[in-house]
């Protein structure tokens, strides 16, 4: 299904949803440590509905209460696990992956066409190291996997995806013996790798940093039962301040930020950089936008989901907007650099592709067109904002936004903009 935008201006108060990243990590990790563990505030989308299910096929009990879920019993190493289809979440199956390591009769985890195009080798490389038997499809889903591992030392790129070091990470303390993790190269994302750390330290598991984003050690550990609450998701407050920068000032975003470390944090320095206040008290945030921003060169190796929202603000950007160091965007649902560039360039924008990144740079022709988001949610979104300023805009894939914002259309119809499935 399509969306038609019209030109429409925003106005009101708005929740910010919950983080995904968070909540994969928070409903993982209780499913292991079990005995009533909580997941407070998590966002319910297809994506993370992909890992509650993943976990019950490894045994464990969850039940749901509202936007709580409760671990009654964990995941359970050694049972008979059936087929697992991940959808469209590439952080399900690449923890999944870790977790099943652990199992000692083969599983099989499979996903949706996009995520049948995802890279995986170098995780099933490292797991293999120590001891598991994997076969995949040319390096992606469908995967085989037989274990059990029983820890070692192990060595992985950093450059494709931090959800790889996530996995092993996690599935470490399970272990025998633990493991000796060593990242290879320049670490990708590395804040989300912060966000894994940091979420198994809430569920009683410690691991020792020897060298910050190379080399970690994680001894034999069990995890145990807490309650851990998600914050807000600093990749959707993104592009919630994108679409109140282009349409409207008059909008109050509402949502507890926490104390846990989010890379797309990052977003308030960027535009703040381009010339927009922020002002963010008692857990709300507002903005004051020029009516043209700076422009600016902007470094997204931490932070690739901000490509899209960044991206659009180039609509009303006096100078060129410059994004680097962001090719692992081009390994995410989509090529989102290749789809931006594609795409954008029909609204008016001019862009020129490099191969980690974009320069952006408005016009004096922005015209209304066809978007295809290639059902990539964030580029769906983001497209669906850049239309609402230009108007007379059609963008492909509404149904993509149940991945991480499933009332996203109702929601901005509600502050105001005019967005029309068909």
């Amino acid at each position: 299904m399509n969306c038609k935008i019209e030109k429409s201006k925003i106005k009101g108060e708005i929740n910010c949803p919950s983080n995904k990243s968070y909540t994969h990590r928070g409903i993982f990790l209780a499913s292991l440590a079990g005995n009533n563990s909580k997941v407070e505030n998590v966002l319910l989308s297809a994506d993370t509905k992909a890992t509650i299910e993943a976990c019950k096929k490894f045994g464990a009990v969850i039940e749901l209460n509202g936007s709580d879920i409760i671990v009654k019993k964990s995941i359970k190493i050694g049972t008979n696990v059936p087929e697992i289809n991940t959808e469209n979440s590439g952080t399900t199956i690449r923890i999944a992956v870790g977790i099943a390591s652990l199992f000692s009769e083969e599983i099989t985890l499979t996903g949706d066409a996009s995520l049948q195009k995802r890279p995986m080798q170098p995780l099933l490389d490292a797991l293999s190291s120590i001891g598991a038997k994997c076969s995949s499809t040319n390096g992606s889903p469908p995967i085989k996997i037989k274990g059990s591992i029983i820890g070692g030392d192990i060595r992985i790129p950093g450059n494709l995806s931090s959800q790889f070091i996530s996995s092993l990470l996690i599935s470490a303390p399970l272990t025998k013996n633990g493991i000796n993790l060593t990242i290879e190269g320049d670490l990708v994302s590395k804040p989300y790798l912060d966000a894994t750390i940091v979420t198994m330290r809430k569920f009683g598991v410690s691991v020792k940093t020897l060298i910050p984003y190379k080399k970690y050690n994680i001894l034999p550990q069990i995890y145990k039962n807490t309650t851990f609450s998600v914050p807000i998701d600093f990749s959707s407050l993104a592009l919630l301040l994108s679409f109140t920068i282009l349409n409207g000032e008059d909008v109050v975003i509402k949502g507890s930020m926490g104390d846990l470390p989010q890379g797309d944090e990052a977003f308030i320095d960027f535009i703040e950089q381009l010339g927009v206040s922020v002002t963010i008290n008692d857990n709300e945030i507002k903005i004051k936008s020029p009516e043209k921003l700076k422009g600016g060169k902007f470094d997204l190796r931490n932070s690739p989901d901000l490509l899209p929202p960044l991206a659009i603000l180039s609509l009303i950007s006096s100078k060129p907007i410059e994004i680097v160091n962001v090719k692992h965007a081009r390994l995410k649902e989509t090529d989102r650099i290749a789809i931006l560039a594609r795409e954008l360039p029909k609204i008016g924008i001019k862009v020129d592709e490099k191969e980690d990144g974009l320069i952006l740079e408005s016009s004096d022709s922005l015209t209304g067109a066809k978007l295809d988001s290639e059902n990539d949610h964030r580029l769906f979104m983001a497209f669906c904002i850049a239309g609402t300023y230009i108007g007379n805009c059609i963008v492909t894939d509404s149904k993509s936004v149940e991945v991480s914002y499933p009332n996203f259309i109702e929601e901005m119809n509600r502050l105001g903009a005019k967005i029309e499935r068909i």
